[in-house]
Parts: C-alpha cells; sequence; structure tokens
C-alpha cells in the first residue's frame, strides 16, 4: 500500500533536518583541514554533484533561463557569498568544537528572519512576534554582558542564513537550480584557489586516501539533504515544514552536548532558554496567526 504524498513529505523532512543535523558528526572528520580550504572543495565537487543531478532530473531549462540575463545574476552572486560565508563560519565551529553556538544561531535564525522582513522589507508582524524578536535581542545581550563576548558564530551564521532567505526570495529558482547556480558562479574562485594551494604545496587534497574521499564526498553530503528538503517542500504546507526545522538545531545542540561534551555554563543555557521560548511564541504567534486567517 503506497504512503500518502503528505506522510511521504514528513519522511523527506525528517530525512533532510536530522541528515543537516548530524553535520557536526561529518566536518569533525574533516580534522586538520582549514575550514576555508573545506570550503572551497564544498563548492567545487557541490556543482560537479548538482550538475548530474540537474541533467539526470532534466532540469537545465530554469537553469539556462537564468544563465541568460548575466544583469540579474547579481542577488544570486549575493547569495552565493552568503551561503559560502555560512558554510565557512559553520565548518569552523565545528573543527573548533563550538557547535553549541552554531546550533543557537540557527535556533536564532527564524527569528532573525523576522526582523529582517519587518525592517528590510516592511513586513507587518503582530505584537507576540516583536516580543520574540525582542527576547532573543535580549538573550543575545546577556550573553554579551555577562560572558564578555561577542557570540559572533551565532550572530554570523544566523544573519548569513537570514539574508540569504531575504536575497532568496528575489531569485525565481527553485531550491536545486538555485544552489547549482550559486556554486557554478563561485567554481572559478574555487578552481583558482584550488590551484594557489596546490602550487603552494600545502593543498591537502591527494595527500591522503581518506582525506581525498572525504573532500569529493563533500558535494553529495550538500545536494542530497537539499534534496529531500524539496521532497518535503513539494508535499508539506509551509508550517509543518517550519516546525520540522527545528530539528536540525536540537540535533546539534544534542551532538555539542553528549558527543563533543562542550561545557554548558548556566549562562549559556540561560540564552538558550531565552531563545526557545522566544520560538515558541513566534510558533504560536504564526500557528494562531493561520487558524485566524483560515476561519475568516
Amino acid at each position: 500500500m503506497a504512503l500518502p504524498e503528505s506522510n511521504k513529505g514528513v519522511l523527506y523532512g525528517l530525512s533532510a533536518y536530522t541528515m543537516w543535523g548530524c553535520f557536526p558528526l561529518y566536518f569533525a572528520l574533516f580534522e586538520g583541514v582549514p575550514a576555508w580550504e573545506v570550503v572551497v572543495h564544498r563548492v567545487l565537487w557541490s556543482c560537479v554533484f548538482l550538475a548530474i543531478i540537474v541533467t539526470f532530473l532534466k532540469r537545465w531549462q530554469p537553469v539556462r533561463a537564468a544563465l541568460a540575463h548575466p544583469s540579474k545574476l547579481g542577488v544570486v552572486l549575493g547569495c552565493a557569498v552568503l551561503i559560502a560565508l555560512n558554510w565557512g563560519v559553520y565548518i569552523y565551529a565545528v573543527e573548533s568544537r563550538q557547535v553549541l553556538q552554531a546550533s543557537l544561531g540557527y535556533f536564532l535564525t527564524p527569528l532573525v528572519n523576522v526582523g529582517l522582513g519587518m525592517l528590510v522589507l516592511k513586513e507587518s508582524i503582530s505584537r507576540l512576534q516583536i516580543v520574540a524578536v525582542a527576547l532573543a535581542t535580549i538573550a543575545i545581550l546577556y550573553q554579551l554582558f555577562l560572558l564578555g563576548v561577542v557570540p559572533w558564530i551565532t550572530l554570523a551564521l544566523a544573519f548569513s542564513f537570514g539574508t540569504y532567505g531575504l536575497l532568496r526570495k528575489q531569485v525565481a529558482l527553485d531550491g536545486l537550480s538555485g544552489l547549482f547556480v550559486e556554486t557554478l558562479l563561485l567554481l572559478p574562485v574555487g578552481i583558482l584557489a584550488l590551484s594557489a594551494l596546490s602550487y603552494a604545496g600545502v593543498s591537502h587534497f591527494g595527500t591522503s586516501a581518506a582525506t581525498t574521499l572525504l573532500l569529493l564526498s563533500s558535494g553529495v553530503v550538500t545536494a542530497v539533504p537539499l534534496l529531500a528538503f524539496a521532497g518535503a517542500a513539494r508535499r508539506l504546507r509551509l508550517s509543518t515544514v517550519g516546525f520540522l526545522m527545528y530539528i536540525n538545531p536540537t540535533i546539534q545542540f544534542l551532538i555539542a552536548l553528549l558527543v563533543f561534551n562542550e561545557p554548558l555554563s548556566p549562562e549559556k543555557l540561560t540564552s538558550f532558554v531565552m531563545i526557545w521560548i522566544a520560538l515558541g511564541i513566534y510558533s504560536w504567534s504564526a500557528w494562531a496567526g493561520r487558524v485566524r486567517h483560515a476561519v475568516s
């Protein structure tokens, strides 16, 4: 008996967010390889693997349409730079065992999206959503004043991904085609960087079979969760996809504590709790708003 499409969507969504949540375990294997070099290979091999997938799925039409208008690729290039920055900071967070800060960044991202929508797009938001954004801001300031350091990994991940989402709304490309075009625009820089590393004799590609296979696999690891997410997005309501999104940072949070044994100070725990409360307020407000809209 075939599964209903909604059930398939949930399975795809669970798969996508579980894979993204387990990324710290994968990127921890790149010990000794600088984060920026991993990003270079992630761009290169993602582009290659995505080209194969686009060919297999016969999805070249939207890609050709995007490339046919170079003047409109500025926003896509902005998306590409932001996603590469996000990848680099995230990999650095894993390599430096600061996964708690990374997970907090992804917990914070939905609230950053709300704030950017209000400030940049002039979107109207409810009072509860304003309270949620204010509480998240207080949580970050709490860390700043009590710990005496700027949680830059959290802020960099949240704002780079939040701004990426803001720009991505202006691009008429689906997730798969969009990421392929983004990596394609970064491909020349990636090739130059890899050539420079090889010329200087500091490239880790080819130094050992294990490291080389890991670098090559980064393309597959990037694309597979995206394909699963696309399958979920086609079959589920946006509210359901939004709820599943919290699986990713939750798994990262647990990996940081249980696998990497990162210390969770009372100050950090308090800021996490404040963010979780803010997310609860935001989720309730969004759900209540949809109910009212459906009734009316």
